[in-house]
Order: structure tokens, then C-alpha cells, then sequence
């Protein structure tokens, strides 16, 4: 038999991932804005079809919180500005981001697990997501022909 869904702890956890989601946006966008150089139209084109998909992961997470009663946050997740607008700075934050939406989306596994199917596979979904994100932004950060990971992002 599973147990029942604690759902204002399913709530705090999605409003947690709305806001870090929110933040993405934002980071993104700016980041986007402070690429220059040879190679600024691909790489502003990635940053902003990830400010999108982060608006998009906000949304469905808003629409969850309000499935379940819940008042979506009206708040945004850290924005961390170094002043550091290098290319391989924006990655290394963008790692920590992702890395921290990543934990967020499995809070939440471990909070709907056997408890809500639709919360269960919502989370298992995002966290393939997240993972690949992560995934693209390491590669990225490796020097070219380097195949060891430049960083794990495990606690």
C-alpha cells in the first residue's frame, strides 16, 4: 500500500524548483547578452533555447504546485553575478545551476516516491533533463580532444 502524498512538502519542493527555474531565465538571458567574440551566435543561440527551456520547467512546475492546492512562489532562486563574463565562467556557473536544479528535482523524487505517480515520473523526467544538461555543459568545459569529465557534480 503507499503512503500518502505529504503535499506541502511536494508543494515547498516544486516552489523551490519554480523559483531556482525562474533564476535559470534570468541567468540565461543575461549570460547571453555578455557573449562576445567569434563564436557568439551559436553560443548565444544555446543560452537562450536554455532560457526557454527554463521558463518552460517553471511553468510546469507552477502548474503542479497549483494541482496540489499550492500558491506558486512569486520568488526567483540565486542569481550569482561574478562579473566574470568569460566563456568558461559562464559554463562553471551554469554547471552550479544545473547542478543545484538537479538536486532540487530529486528532493522531489524522494518526496512523491510511491506516494504520486504523476509527481514521480514528472521528477524522474526532469532529472534525465538536468542530468543531460549538466552532461552538455561538462563537455563544453573540456579542452578540445579531452575525454576525462572536467567536473562530476556529485555533493
Amino acid at each position: 500500500m503507499t503512503q500518502a502524498l505529504d503535499r506541502s512538502a511536494a508543494v515547498a519542493v516544486l516552489n523551490r524548483i519554480l523559483e531556482l527555474e525562474l533564476a535559470g531565465v534570468v541567468r540565461y538571458t543575461h549570460y547571453a547578452f555578455m557573449v562576445n567574440g567569434y563564436s557568439r551566435i551559436p553560443i548565444v543561440g544555446w543560452l537562450n533555447a536554455q532560457a526557454d527551456e527554463s521558463l518552460l520547467h517553471a511553468r510546469q512546475a507552477g502548474e503542479l504546485v497549483t494541482s496540489l492546492g499550492g500558491h506558486p512562489s512569486l520568488g526567483i532562486g540565486p542569481l550569482l553575478e561574478t562579473y566574470q563574463h568569460d566563456i568558461g565562467d559562464i559554463l562553471r556557473e551554469s554547471f552550479a545551476h544545473e547542478s543545484e536544479a538537479l538536486t532540487a528535482y530529486y528532493d522531489l523524487l524522494e518526496v512523491a516516491r510511491d506516494r504520486d505517480v504523476r509527481l514521480e515520473e514528472y521528477a524522474r523526467a526532469q532529472i534525465s533533463a538536468e542530468q543531460t544538461h549538466l552532461d552538455e555543459v561538462n563537455k563544453m568545459l573540456r579542452a578540445p580532444g579531452q575525454i576525462n569529465i572536467y567536473m562530476t557534480g556529485e555533493a
